[in-house]
């Protein structure tokens, strides 16, 4: 196997003028610089990224957390980290927790031995907030709150939920069907506002604003649950569910996913869109073509969400000897576009 002793043989340098040249840490001559690439060139030298990076006290890889690549949202959103990280001079090494077992505490692993340099947590975790500050490693979190200290990103899911919940008392439903995940994994439903625990996991700030809003505007609300986000077949099957259970039902507001079924079903069963019945999807992915048609949507910034990840794991990475204060934390706007579910 080549290396540097022997680049620097046919060169005609020391080694410590080829590691100058290779890893970009001093000065070296333009015209000796010109004689080690022609002998890397050579001897086809490829450089030891991996051990570069160690020897400088990093390994320029993030770890990413995600429940699944197989959703739609979380498959966008993924490309889009990776884009940014990338450009920061950053690698993602990601797990899907969803197809691994043991996942999140894997990466957690290396991230104490120093095998990584950060991990972005964008999956379910039940662990307490002293779990996540007792690791001392730069930690951002997506989408969830994981303890003092810690920076997160998410989107204004309270805006969300009015500005869903707006357009559907603006046009005079009565009976809403809401298809979401599981409730279980709602840590804040019962949490007094303002606290801490209130901002566990934000998604939910949508789904009780929503609520919540019907409610004082006298509309019946009724929940159907998504169990697994990583099985895209259980979205069909709650678009069924919901004409099956509640056949008079005049609005759903839905996954992408799940919203497109619910267009396709509402088709097929001859229901006018929007006079008979209007659908919302959340989160505004390509996949709400899906229904053949433009979809009302409320829409996650998913370009603005994978730079203010990136941006707040680079800054966490440069402090990552003190932590990160989490205000790097925060909230991405979304908003509502207008498909064919208005009247």
């Amino acid at each position: 196997m080549v290396g540097m002793r022997d680049v620097a043989r046919r060169a005609g340098v020391s080694l410590s003028t080829v590691s100058l040249a290779v890893n970009g840490t001093g000065y070296v001559a333009d015209e000796t610089r010109e004689r080690i690439e022609a002998a890397m060139a050579e001897l086809d030298y490829v450089p030891n990224d991996l051990a570069r990076s160690l020897s400088q006290g990093r390994t320029n890889l993030v770890g990413v957390t995600i429940p699944t690549i197989a959703h739609p949202f979380f498959a966008q959103l993924t490309a889009a980290i990776q884009g940014r990280l990338h450009k920061a001079g950053l690698r993602v090494m990601l797990c899907s927790t969803a197809d691994q077992d043991r996942g999140e505490a894997e990466y957690i692993d290396m991230l104490r031995r120093h095998t990584m340099d950060g991990i972005i947590i964008g999956s379910h975790t039940s662990r307490p907030p002293a779990y996540w500050q007792s690791i001392g490693r730069p930690i951002v979190a997506f989408d969830r709150y994981l303890g003092d200290g810690i920076p997160s990103v998410c989107s204004d899911h309270e805006t969300g939920g009015h500005l869903a919940a707006q357009r559907f008392i603006d046009t005079g439903v009565r009976h809403v069907v809401e298809i979401g995940g599981p409730r279980s994994q709602f840590h804040d439903l019962a949490a007094t506002a303002g606290t801490a625990a209130d901002t566990t996991f934000p998604t939910v700030r949508y789904h009780r604003t929503f609520e919540r809003d019907l409610a004082e505007a006298g509309i019946r609300c009724d929940y159907i649950t998504v169990e697994h986000v990583s099985d895209l077949d259980l979205f069909e099957q709650t678009a069924e569910e919901a004409f099956r259970r509640f056949p008079d039902a005049d609005a759903i507001i839905a996954p992408d996913l799940a919203a497109a079924h619910c267009v396709r079903l509402a088709i097929a069963r001859g229901r006018r869109i929007p006079d008979d019945l209007q659908i919302i999807a959340y989160d505004g992915t390509p996949v709400t073509a899906l229904a053949g048609r433009r979809i009302t949507t409320v829409r996650q910034d998913i370009d603005a969400i994978a730079d203010r990840l990136a941006s707040a794991m680079t800054a966490a990475m440069g402090e990552r000897r003190s932590g990160p204060d989490g205000d790097t934390a925060g909230l991405v706007p979304v908003a509502l576009v207008p498909g064919e579910t208005t009247r």
